[in-house]
């Protein structure tokens, strides 16, 4: 399943290595608020340390304009990664300019340089190849362990790896062979689980799973569009107004492959406080807002989990940010975590659900990209990973 060459198929000893990583992290007042990006590339970037590598770190951070602003500097996470490893890392602000290049080029072998973030340079976010090619200049070697950044083709994540040879590092390998084996080859019954609030971010996900998958189960906001094309008033439920046509398509050709809850938890506004009601699917009342599935849907969606061998979760049940309305959350996290086959999640919501029950050490892998993650759901051939070297 993975066929690209990783760090451990070429010699770094002694060589300028550059890594992609994504240290795209919560950054408050000066400090990192939360490291487990930070935590995930720590592998490589020891391997590499152990093996004699100068390594040059290169990650973006936030959404930068193409110019430097303050608040995105990786200074602070480069601070952190130094406290992490409990070894000196050097930092230099600035990317491709002089002061990299100058840094780069005195590096000695197990010295870690963190280059300031990506996205300060106009040209990153185009590809731009000379933004690439002063990047590879500072290196002989590129390994990309950005997985969350991997669906994009910028200068850092896939235009440098036309310049020097490319391999992946071992988040990079960890991701694409969860991900991609479940896509490819699961073990069956492959359950899929998918919520969240749109139908249009996931038509690509779920047309791929239709054909892959043994049954998919529909939870959050997605589920409203859903009743909505079978015909149901939902209320003041969310609607994915423009995915109507396409949900009435996905029902027509899913057949009894599609589960949908059958019941929920509505109210009468989007509150914790709110007053509350458990009701069975059919019309919503005016006034009235979907914001959870119910014990009954739970229920029948645990039994689908126990007997599946491969579990794919992508999006929460319902609005799990509010205690009130995370039971259904919670209730899919308790049956996904006592699922003996596979289990993954991927990315986003679904990751800080998890989190939030307690439960993710029961959990086979989490993924670190929620954007990546969906286009590998989908089918879709990494830009970062696919100009890699091959085996």
């Amino acid at each position: 399943m993975f066929t690209k060459k990783t760090i451990t198929d070429i010699e770094v000893q002694g060589k300028r290595v550059l890594v992609r990583v994504d240290f795209n992290v919560p950054v408050k007042d000066g400090k990192v608020t939360d490291d487990t990006r930070i935590q995930a590339a720590l592998k490589t970037i020891r391997y590499l340390q152990d093996h004699g590598a100068a390594q040059i770190l290169c990650s973006h951070l936030g959404r930068p304009k193409g110019e430097p602003a303050p608040e995105f500097s990786l200074k602070p996470v480069a601070e952190r990664l130094e406290t992490l490893l409990g070894k000196p890392v050097i930092f230099v602000p600035d990317f491709i300019g002089e002061q990299a290049q100058y840094a780069a080029k005195n590096l000695k072998p197990g010295e870690i340089l963190v280059l300031e973030n990506t996205r300060f340079e106009k040209g990153e976010t185009k590809n731009d190849p000379q933004v690439s090619a002063r990047l590879a200049s500072m290196a002989d070697l590129y390994v990309n362990d950005a997985f969350g950044s991997a669906h994009r083709a910028h200068a850092s994540t896939e235009g440098v790896a036309h310049f020097i040879p490319g391999v992946a590092g071992f988040l990079m390998e960890k991701e694409i062979r969860y991900l991609g084996q479940a896509i490819a080859e699961p073990d069956r019954p492959f359950v899929a689980i998918l919520g969240g609030a749109k139908i249009s971010d996931k038509i690509g996900v779920i047309r791929n799973l239709l054909v892959k998958a043994d049954q998919i189960l529909i939870g959050g906001g997605m589920a409203n569009t859903f009743f909505h094309a079978s015909g149901y008033p939902v209320g003041d439920s969310l609607v994915d107004v423009e995915a109507i046509p396409t949900a009435k398509e996905i029902l027509a050709e899913a057949g009894n492959k599609l589960r949908l809850p059958v019941d929920v938890v509505i109210a009468d506004r989007f509150d914790n406080e709110a007053e509350t009601k458990l009701v069975q699917v059919g019309p919503i009342p005016d006034g009235w807002r979907i914001l959870d599935i119910g014990p009954e849907t739970v229920a029948n969606y645990r039994k689908v989990i126990e007997e599946a061998r491969t579990v794919v979760w992508n999006g929460p049940m319902g609005v799990f940010e509010f205690p009130t309305f995370a039971k259904g959350t919670f209730g899919v996290a308790e049956a996904v975590a006592a699922c003996r086959g596979t289990t993954i999640i991927g990315g986003g919501d679904s990751v800080a659900a998890v989190n939030l029950s307690g439960l993710a050490d029961k959990i086979t892998h989490i993924s670190t990209g929620g954007g990546a993650s969906l286009e590998m759901l989908e089918g879709t051939l990494l830009p970062g990973y696919a100009v890699l070297q091959d085996k």
